[in-house]
């Protein structure tokens, strides 16, 4: 195993920055990332806790002296406290840590999903690094002044102006059967009080299976039945039993119930997956973020939509409240578009060396890739310089897309 692999690790509060996940940088910053674990895995990986250990402040033991070592070999613990078998306040700190650029909750103490980040090999992090380096290069995102990020397995969305953060909000992404796709498009309108009109796909998949058990399910959830010149159907005269899905529209009025909430933020593509709102706000203080149908709900968007109508005279987020207090519905368009990408980084690094690891909930990183360096138009971050880092994950196998709603399932 490595021994002495790392400079001394830094306290969690510094991977909070205003740096972006997504810049002209990211690719040499994950290059970085892959000299620094190629190292690692070149001197032997690290070990693996047992499944079931419950690990915390207090603990004493051999497994506690295991995690102290592996900790101290991905830099998240200072490698001159890696023995004993303590779980003291240095380990606590190097917990949360190695919590934080893995996209856990800060607990300090070893629980499920925590254990399964720390037992993932070297082997598989290499091939997140490496997908997502692969990924990026096949990209094409011309970055702006300001723009927005969307990064798929970090669950996560990010405003970027002048090169800085200067929004990040939590999202929920799409669930491994109805993946959120990969895109780059641009922002153009605000929807207030968006009304929410059902894509085919989840009229089969969804409503027709409701209709099937309960009759009254589009009244509850106040949708309408429209025929092609926009007139209201009843449900009753539809075979919801037959083969094929009802030749109607359906759509849902704005509301409290709406699956897309209170504002919808607009950006033409072909996978017809927004950025919305949403009435079920709980998700967000999860660790894994991945129940949507395609699109990704935001927390909160009004403050998102306000960032982006900032070249628009007269409206700020008093006066979206204002709007979507009185239910009308509104659409604004952006004085000025913004470019978004949505990515799929499951493994990247940052300027002070810090690496970044989230799952690969889509399996994108399953097939066997060829670790590889870019090539180096500006220096590159070297171990010595790095000072520790954090992992996520990636995907190299590309996406099955289908047709996805923005739909916010209850």
């Amino acid at each position: 195993m490595l021994d002495n692999p790392a400079p001394a690790a830094r306290s969690a509060t510094s991977l909070v920055s205003t740096e972006p996940i997504y810049d002209e940088s990211t690719p040499w910053r994950i290059n970085a990332a892959l000299q620094l674990y190629t190292e690692i895995a070149r001197r032997g990986g690290w070990p693996s806790l047992p499944k079931d250990a419950k690990l915390g402040p207090g603990s004493i033991g051999p497994d506690v002296a295991v995690l102290r070592r592996r900790l101290a070999i991905t830099g998240d613990l200072d490698p001159a406290l890696q023995a004993g078998e303590t779980y003291d306040a240095a380990l606590v700190a190097a917990m949360k840590r190695f919590q934080a650029r893995h996209g856990l909750t800060e607990t300090g103490s070893v629980g499920p999903l925590t254990i399964t980040a720390l037992n993932i090999p070297v082997e598989t992090r290499l091939r997140q690094l490496t997908g997502s380096l692969e990924r990026l290069q096949g990209t094409s995102f011309i970055f702006g002044q300001r723009y927005v990020v969307v990064n798929i397995p970090a669950a996560t969305v990010e405003a970027i102006a002048n090169d800085k953060v200067e929004r990040r909000h939590a999202a929920v992404v799409g669930k491994p059967e109805r993946p959120s796709p990969t895109l780059t498009t641009t922002i153009r309108a605000i929807n207030l009080n968006p009304t929410w009109t059902v894509p085919l796909s989840i009229v089969k998949k969804d409503i027709v299976p409701k209709m099937r058990k309960d009759p009254a399910y589009l009244a509850r959830m106040h949708m309408r039945l429209l025929d092609a010149s926009g007139n209201e159907i009843s449900p009753s005269e539809v075979a919801w039993h037959a083969d094929r899905a009802p030749a109607y529209t359906i759509r849902q009025d704005a509301g409290a119930w709406n699956s897309l909430g209170a504002v919808r933020i607009d950006m033409p593509n072909p996978h017809s997956v927004y950025l919305h709102d949403t009435s079920h706000k709980n998700l967000f203080n999860a660790d894994m973020r991945f129940h949507s149908s395609g699109c990704a709900r935001v927390e909160n968007p009004r403050d998102l939509a306000a960032w982006l109508l900032q070249d628009n005279e007269g409206w700020g987020r008093r006066e979206i409240d204002a709007v979507i207090t009185t239910g009308e519905r509104k659409d604004i368009r952006l004085a000025r578009t913004v470019p978004v990408a949505w990515i799929y980084l499951t493994g990247w690094g940052t300027s002070d060396g810090t690496v970044q690891f989230r799952p690969d909930l889509y399996g994108h990183d399953e097939a066997p890739v060829k670790p590889f360096m870019v090539s180096q138009p500006k220096p590159l971050i070297t171990a010595a310089a790095a000072g520790g880092f954090v992992l996520q994950s990636g995907e190299s196998r590309p996406a099955r897309i289908e047709e996805v709603s923005y739909l916010d399932r209850q």
